[in-house]
């Protein structure tokens, strides 16, 4: 399976969880030997405009983060345009769930799922997508951006145990059809993290599931690191998704 990355997204590039050192190392640690890494590339000012105002970039610039921003939006949308064919996860920071057209928060700085998709849709390879949502904080950006576009159907899972959740995700995707399933995929609602609900087990099933999806839509799928701040579980987490997301459907 291919994986995109970048060797700068290992050092902090500001003072947040997301991007603490140590945390892309840890993903890296349990999947190199297993994956293709692939080297992420910048975003153009077009593909970010597409979805972000001026003040918005400007004010990125401002903080000093445009460039690592810029390179975890591109890699989100390299990602897309291989999940067009074959499952793809982008191991990038920081992420992007939370960003909005004009403004941003929670760690996140260009919405990478909205630039991609947008990007597919542009160039015409996509007309409707599914954005599968399973970090523990809900993708404001994703609905901002997204929910008002017409070709995109999101899903926040949200339950009160294990089953129920990994469940209404299976539930959720076998009701839906389209050309390619997006998942913003943070791991910050593992039994050892944040959120304290769900099973490394639990992601292998919902990597699978995506998968499933995707074979039965004769469309593509693909992941990108959202959230997920336990260094000594995360890597095991992604390892887990990105295994169920390689099984043949």
């Amino acid at each position: 399976m291919k994986v995109i990355y970048h060797k700068d997204f290992l050092p902090s590039y500001t003072m947040d969880p997301a991007a603490a050192t140590g945390r892309i190392d840890a993903v890296l640690k349990e999947i190199q030997g297993q994956v293709t890494f692939i080297d992420a590339v910048a975003a153009t000012e077009k593909d970010i405009t597409a979805i972000h105002t001026r003040s918005h970039i400007d004010m990125v610039k401002r903080d000093g983060v445009y460039d690592i921003a810029a390179l975890a939006a591109g890699g989100a949308i390299q990602a897309a345009e291989i999940g067009l064919s074959e499952p793809c996860f982008a191991l990038i920071r920081p992420p992007g769930h939370h960003a909005s057209a004009s403004s941003y928060w929670g760690f996140c700085y260009f919405n990478n799922m909205a630039i991609a998709l947008e990007k597919l849709r542009r160039d015409n390879k996509i007309k409707t997508a599914l954005v599968l949502d399973f970090d523990l904080h809900f993708g404001d950006g994703n609905v901002n951006i997204l929910g008002g576009r017409g070709y995109v159907d999101l899903y926040n899972p949200a339950a009160s145990n294990r089953r129920e959740y990994v469940n209404s995700v299976e539930k959720w995707l076998s009701s839906k059809s389209a050309d390619i399933i997006g998942v913003s995929a943070g791991f910050d609602n593992h039994i050892n993290d944040w959120g304290g609900l769900l099973s490394t087990q639990d992601y292998q099933d919902m990597g699978r599931l995506v998968r499933e999806a995707g074979v039965k839509n004769n469309g593509g799928c693909f992941a990108i690191l959202e959230g997920g701040y336990n260094h000594g579980v995360l890597g095991k987490n992604v390892r887990a998704f990105i295994e169920g997301m390689d099984v043949p459907a």
